[in-house]
């Protein structure tokens, strides 16, 4: 889990990330279009959210497609967030449920 948060703690790599997850299966040479980086710059990144698992890749002809992996941001949530917010959501559902059963 340390990769995936090294991964997230740059904010290049986190707009590559927000870029997939608008549209997912980019090339390189699109994903350069959105940063104000260099294709090596962007490539280097790619390289660190491709080991932290976050994002995998696949050949289509000649080209490498990126896609987002939003597994390992899923399991930080569980395990970070979720269990801090079960609590709170219970105590929503159940007042739901309790005004549900009270309204005529």
């Amino acid at each position: 889990m340390d990769v995936v948060f090294k991964a997230l703690a740059d904010p290049s790599r986190r707009a590559l990330l927000d870029a997939l997850h608008r549209e997912s299966g980019q090339t390189l040479g699109a994903l350069c279009e959105d940063l104000d980086l260099t294709r090596q710059a962007v490539s280097k990144h790619l390289a660190v959210l491709e080991e932290a698992d976050l994002v995998v890749t696949a050949r289509r002809g000649r080209e490498k497609l990126h896609y987002l992996n939003p597994v390992p941001i899923h399991e930080i949530a569980e395990r970070w967030i979720g269990k801090f917010e079960r609590t709170r959501l219970r105590a929503l559902h159940d007042l739901k449920r309790g005004l549900e059963r009270t309204t005529p």
